[in-house]
């Protein structure tokens, strides 16, 4: 973060921030608050090393970072994590085509487990089978490796695909109602017909008409491993953005010795600050209310009751849609010259 980047979050952040003057003490500057939580969040050291660094107690750093991360979430969310526009999304589609050459894609979908220190009395609920114990941020990154949407705190026992459909925003496009834009045609390619804007993802993931995951198995055709390679490169922008995300702010390199609600406002804090540190706006002029689980008691269009999916049309049109993708992308319109050797040989992305 450069001088003016901090200078320019400071000024957003101070008064919010800013504490009243008292007859008994002069309050923490808001400028030496937010370099506390920066420091924290940069570093990771224990609250009792950052205490001795700025002179302060233990317990009022502790009060700094959460204070903090609260309103570094709070005043950039609405800017740098708005909800989905059409415009957004088409945005999104573009930079997919143009970077991954994955048309109509509108986000890379993925779950990291941030690991923690086991909360008291909760079992096994937050026990992750690797053997640590964990809260989940569940994001959808576009292709310049921002966040679009994130869900933050399931249990670590919980698996990504169960996250994202109990997410308001796997409700939402469960329902249609996140201004995803209508079917478009592949580029050079009428003869495929229309078809849905998709998010791609992993095997943990159920197949939807707007998500798509690679086809199963080690001994399948060409066309399929062709799908598999060109799905894998552009799904692999989510694990990228989440290396970014650990390598920026080293909070997570270790476990979170706090209570998961605190945790919680850390890793919002450190993705709306990852967007923030990119210098861009996600999207264009039009920005509204940030889209993230928390928001599931507001009354928002997008997060009504869901309704009872339809049985098995959708994995029958999931089905469709990833077939129409294979055959697309073996087709003179959708390959590119580098696919074949690479599946031939065995290459990853």
């Amino acid at each position: 973060m450069s001088v003016e980047q901090f200078d320019d979050l400071l000024a957003i952040l101070e008064p919010h921030i800013k504490k009243k003057t008292t007859n008994y003490r002069e309050p923490i500057h808001p400028e030496q608050r937010l370099a506390v939580c920066l420091r924290y969040l940069s570093t990771g050291d224990s609250f009792t090393t950052i205490a001795s660094s700025f002179r302060l107690g233990i317990s009022t750093v502790g009060k700094i970072v959460r204070e903090t991360c609260d309103q570094i979430w709070l005043q950039l969310k609405d800017t740098y994590m708005p909800t989905p526009t059409e415009d957004i999304w088409k945005h999104t589609a573009m930079r997919f085509n143009e970077k991954w050459n994955f048309p109509n894609c509108i986000g890379a979908l993925d779950g990291k487990h941030v690991k923690i220190e086991a909360p008291a009395n909760t079992g096994s609920l937050f026990f992750y089978y690797k053997g640590t114990f964990s809260i989940v941020l569940l994001a959808l990154v576009d292709a310049d490796y921002r966040f679009l949407a994130i869900d933050v705190g399931s249990y670590g026992g919980n698996s990504d695909g169960g996250i994202f459909a109990d997410s308001a925003l796997g409700r939402a496009l469960q329902r249609g109602t996140l201004n995803v834009p209508p079917p478009l045609e592949l580029p050079s390619a009428p003869e495929f017909g229309k078809v849905n804007h998709v998010i791609v993802a992993d095997e943990a993931f159920s197949m939807k008409p707007y998500l798509l995951r690679p086809y199963g198995g080690k001994r399948i055709e060409e066309d399929k491993r062709i799908f598999n390679l060109r799905l894998s490169r552009a799904r692999r922008i989510s694990e990228n953005a989440f290396g970014i995300l650990t390598q920026r702010f080293r909070v997570y390199k270790r476990p979170m010795e706090m209570n998961p609600d605190l945790s919680d406002s850390i890793i919002k804090a450190t993705c709306i600050l990852c967007n923030y540190l990119r210098h861009e706006v996600v999207g264009q002029a039009s920005l509204g209310e940030s889209f993230d689980v928390d928001d599931a008691g507001s009354g928002n269009a997008c997060l009504q009751e869901l309704q009872r999916p339809r049985g098995n049309r959708a994995s029958e049109e999931a089905l469709h849609i990833r077939d129409t993708y294979t055959k697309y992308f073996v087709s003179p319109a959708g390959e590119v010259p580098w696919q074949y050797d690479r599946v031939r040989r065995g290459l990853r992305l």
